[in-house]
């Protein structure tokens, strides 16, 4: 009875013992949900990322366009314009007059610089000009597209230059008296035999005579495939008398760029070197221009 007495004044005990530990638990439970809860209002759980889709990466990063491809050729090309018309014009070749020095087919670049800042073309250059006037007579004006689309592939050197674009050597400028030919067969510039070693391996200096003085601001040319060439000395009887106006000159070809083989500059020549200006006042009479 002693023992079962103890245990029912142990039980209130231990019931008070258990009940405080059980509301310890609970509040120490409460508590830390209460830190937990806490923690996560601070930090919001974060979701898994949820795959992209092909569709979705191209809208977000797009590939390049035909749009901005033809944006970029257009800009390509008009730069590649406006290089060929105020500084550098590739032109082709589309005979033989200038032979060996230029061949059929050779795409020349021309330095539309060599005369704008007061230099002029000297005798020896190789020139391409606009012969309108001088070789070719003003023509009308054709299809204005047509043309536009050629002269834009000629200015790239994709077509042939127009029929009034011609690539000659110089042979005398403002006041030089050219004549042709000498008791040996050469031609003279001012009175001073020219040992031409560009012109075409067989050919002489013209089979043509003539004796002209060149006007001011004026050049005569001549091809180096004398036989084959078109040039000053077919124009004698024409309106300017085969000379071609200084201002019509559209620059000095410097550079073979095709093919690849024939990469070089365009040689230039010391024929003219001993050549003298031309006198003050005019050469005597005799010639004529």
């Amino acid at each position: 009875m002693d023992t079962e007495a103890q245990h029912t004044e142990r039980d209130p005990s231990s019931d008070t013992d258990s009940s405080g530990t059980e509301e310890g638990s609970r509040s120490a439970r409460v508590s830390d949900d209460s830190g937990d809860s806490g923690r996560e209002e601070r930090m919001e759980p974060v979701e898994p990322a949820e795959p992209v889709e092909p569709a979705a990466a191209e809208e977000r990063h797009p590939a390049p366009s035909w749009r901005r491809t033809a944006l970029v050729g257009g800009a390509c090309v008009a730069f590649l314009l406006l290089l060929s018309h105020f500084v550098i014009q590739p032109f082709l070749i589309p005979s033989g007059s200038m032979e060996p020095t230029l061949q059929v087919g050779d795409r020349i670049l021309v330095n539309k610089l060599a005369y704008r800042f007061g230099s002029e073309p000297a005798r020896g250059d190789v020139v391409v000009f606009d012969g309108t006037g001088s070789f070719v007579r003003e023509q009308p004006q054709g299809n204005p597209v047509t043309g536009l689309l050629h002269d834009g592939a000629a200015a790239l050197g994709l077509a042939e230059p127009d029929e009034t674009d011609f690539v000659k050597r110089v042979v005398g400028t403002g006041g030089d008296r050219v004549v042709c030919c000498d008791k040996d067969g050469r031609l003279t510039v001012n009175g001073v035999p020219v040992e031409e070693t560009y012109v075409m391996l067989g050919d002489r200096p013209s089979s043509v005579p003539f004796d002209i003085v060149v006007p001011q601001d004026r050049l005569w040319v001549m091809g180096d495939h004398r036989s084959q060439s078109s040039d000053s000395r077919d124009h004698l009887g024409n309106p300017g008398g085969g000379m071609v106006p200084v201002d019509k000159v559209i620059g000095r070809a410097d550079w073979i760029a095709w093919p690849f083989g024939r990469w070089s500059t365009v040689a230039g020549t010391d024929a003219f070197a001993r050549v003298p200006a031309p006198p003050a006042g005019g050469h005597g009479a005799g010639a004529h221009g």
